[in-house]
């Protein structure tokens, strides 16, 4: 597959606005016998406008990664950057309020709240937020993601690709500068998947978010301008995605 062409050229230089930095960052999950090492010395910028795809194993540290710089998870040591704030040492409310301005976050189980209407969803985070227009912005992002005729129906109501437009709606509403996105497929069949990605990327295209995809589609990867494979808690390799280049990573990728 060739590399989408919504995608911007990735930073270059010192001089290049940097949307993450991690460096040496080291991150351990679990207690006592149970605390397994996942991320173990992690290095990695991401410029501004940048489209990143992380990809590796089942339990190379690919997700924790993204749960790092997306300010879910501490790192247990290292440096984290995110949009010119660092994250070492915010407290939890600190946190949840960097988040809400600054990191859209788009899951695979799309993590709605089945009592709530799809208008109601989109709008929670702006209403957190504090803003004053938190339906009026809800209800157009619902509309931008073809879902106008469906603003009051609750996520049951909903098949799979529809929550997951609700989802990518949420995380857009509060026009994040970096979106990060988590096997955003993995539930749907390849249709409306590649429905959500292109839909993904267009946003990405219109409004210059820096866009951070974990996925074990390599054809999904390969349509940012980088990929970047983690194995067993390491950077094993980056490759820029160019029309001359396409298969610059191996297909060693596995589920």
């Amino acid at each position: 597959m060739q590399r989408d062409s919504s995608c911007f050229p990735a930073a270059d230089g010192p001089d290049a606005a940097t949307a993450v930095r991690l460096s040496d960052v080291e991150l351990s999950l679990g207690s006592g016998a149970a605390r397994v090492h996942i991320l173990k010395g992690v290095s990695l910028n991401i410029g501004a406008g940048e489209a990143v795809g992380l990809v590796g194993p089942s339990g190379s540290g690919k997700s924790s990664l993204l749960m790092v710089l997306a300010g879910l998870e501490r790192a247990d040591s290292g440096e984290v950057e995110v949009a010119g704030q660092r994250l070492t040492g915010l407290s939890e409310d600190a946190l949840a309020r960097f988040r809400g301005r600054h990191v859209g976050i788009v899951f695979q189980a799309f993590h709605l709240i089945p009592t709530m209407t799809a208008l109601e969803n989109v709008a929670v985070p702006l209403e957190l937020a504090g803003r004053s227009d938190a339906f009026e912005r809800a209800s157009a992002e619902l509309k931008a993601v073809g879902l106008g005729h469906r603003l009051d129906h609750y996520p049951a109501q909903l098949s799979g690709g529809e929550q997951q437009r609700v989802a990518v709606a949420r995380a857009l509403a509060p026009e994040p500068a970096i979106l990060v996105a988590d096997e955003p497929t993995g539930n749907l069949d390849e249709a409306i998947g590649q429905q959500i990605m292109d839909l993904l990327f267009a946003s990405r295209a219109a409004r210059g978010t820096t866009l951070v995809i974990v996925t074990h589609d390599l054809g999904l990867a390969r349509r940012c301008d980088r990929m970047v494979r983690l194995r067993s808690g390491h950077i094993e390799a980056e490759a820029a995605m160019t029309a001359t280049a396409p298969d610059a990573i191996p297909e060693t990728v596995t589920a």
